[in-house]
């Protein structure tokens, strides 16, 4: 995920602190990324253990699915203001606020998810969702300070790297946690490792984070909503993030449900799909601008290509290594263009309008992986996974043709 105010912020602003390789730099970028990694495995891991959800609170798949659709539909909503907000504070004091939200947010979903009381969890939820927002933005924002320009893309591809890592450790550890504590504890279980990526990160950022003035502005929006090419790369993010979120909250559940495999190996299995963004994201720019000359265009078009073949056939492999391949495989692809639109959606638009492309990116994209859960779950609980899957895998198709007529940046 990728928010409305990190363009601006990687564009400009204060000078590097120090060299790369300064243990204080280090500490920031590390101690940034595991609160950032604590926040992403906190906001998937239902995902992983649904089924025991499902029956705990006696709720249908589309219900359940809420769990992990809130946090990003809290993030569509709160992006935005959040980033205009940080341009104007302390972000290094609002990372500290956000992740002790977070850690209030995981002992009220504790104890609620313990009382079976739905609607707690949801608003517990919610509040995690806004300090998600927080922690990416400000840190995207702060690291890419602390660093000099050459090693910027450096330091900020490894704190955006969180995301997917984040996923994989919720997805592959929350069945092992339910087991031992009780699924309520799934909410508890990575606070402590965003608390600890603060304690590193806390002495580390000292000086940095100093308020910011740089926030879009009404004709900024109004310029990016007339641009048809900005809406393009803004659908693909939103069926991007839609294939992504549809693997991450249903494909564990389909393992246990249809293949037959333990909760644990389900979620160890899954856990390879958002793994692989690791790889994928940062690759991305790098099959662009090396192996395409720097154009987009093959990239985008391949993300879809490989993605729809693979999501069609997904339910009919009998073979748990044949999953596994799958599941690299689309994991890879997806994740192919969620890496590369926030880079081509900046390229498509003037400069002094790059930051509010991005912002709208962020908010199309994050709808997609809002609805997904919750729809994937309607069609799961009325239809079957063979129904949800070919769906998704038309959604692909889709992305395709849209990426087919995707112009390159230096076209237009």
């Amino acid at each position: 995920m990728t928010t409305g105010s990190e363009s601006a912020r990687l564009d400009g602003g204060e000078s590097a602190r120090g060299d790369a390789t300064d243990w204080r730099t280090i500490g920031l970028v590390a101690g940034a990324s595991l609160m950032s990694t604590g926040l992403a495995a906190y906001e998937i891991v239902p995902a992983s253990v649904t089924p025991l959800i499902k029956e705990s609170l006696n709720v249908s798949s589309t219900v359940a699915g809420l769990l992990v659709s809130v946090m990003f539909g809290t993030a569509v909503v709160a992006s935005l203001p959040a980033g205009a907000l940080l341009d104007r504070t302390d972000t290094r004091g609002a990372m500290a606020l956000a992740v002790l939200a977070l850690f209030v947010a995981g002992v009220w979903g504790w104890i609620a998810g313990r009382n079976g009381n739905y609607w707690s969890v949801i608003a517990s939820r919610a509040v995690g969702g806004v300090a998600y927002v927080v922690v990416w933005n400000a840190g995207i924002d702060i690291v890419s300070r602390a660093v000099s320009a050459e090693h910027r893309a450096t330091a900020v591809g490894i704190f955006t790297a969180s995301g997917p890592v984040g996923f994989a450790i919720g997805q592959g550890t929350g069945p092992l946690i339910a087991a031992r504590f009780g699924w309520p504890a799934i909410f508890v279980a990575f606070t402590g490792v965003a608390l600890v990526g603060l304690l590193v990160f806390w002495p580390a950022s000292r000086g940095l984070g100093a308020a910011r003035r740089d926030a879009p502005s009404a004709a900024d929006f109004g310029a990016v909503l007339r641009n048809r090419t900005v809406w393009l790369v803004g659908t693909l993010g939103f069926l991007s993030y839609a294939l992504y979120l549809f693997i991450n909250s249903w494909g564990s559940s389909y393992l246990t449900d249809d293949i037959g495999l333990s909760l644990a190996v389900s979620g160890a299995v899954v856990a390879i799909f958002p793994a692989v963004g690791v790889l994928s994201r940062i690759s991305s720019g790098l099959l662009s601008d090396r192996v395409f000359g720097g154009r987009r265009q093959p990239v985008l078009v391949g993300s879809f290509a490989v993605a729809a073949p693979l999501l069609f056939a997904f339910t009919h492999l009998g073979s748990i290594w044949l999953l596994v391949g799958a599941l690299l495989l689309s994991g890879f692809a997806i994740q192919l263009t969620l890496g590369l639109s926030f880079t081509y959606v900046r390229e498509v638009v003037d400069p002094h309008v790059a930051a509010t492309a991005v912002a709208f990116q962020t908010s199309v994209g994050l709808a997609g992986a809002f609805l997904s859960p919750i729809a994937g779950g309607a069609v799961v609980d009325n239809a079957g996974f063979d129904v949800a899957f070919l769906l998704v895998g038309l959604l692909a198709v889709v992305g395709l043709v849209l990426a087919w007529r995707a112009p390159e940046p230096a076209s237009l």
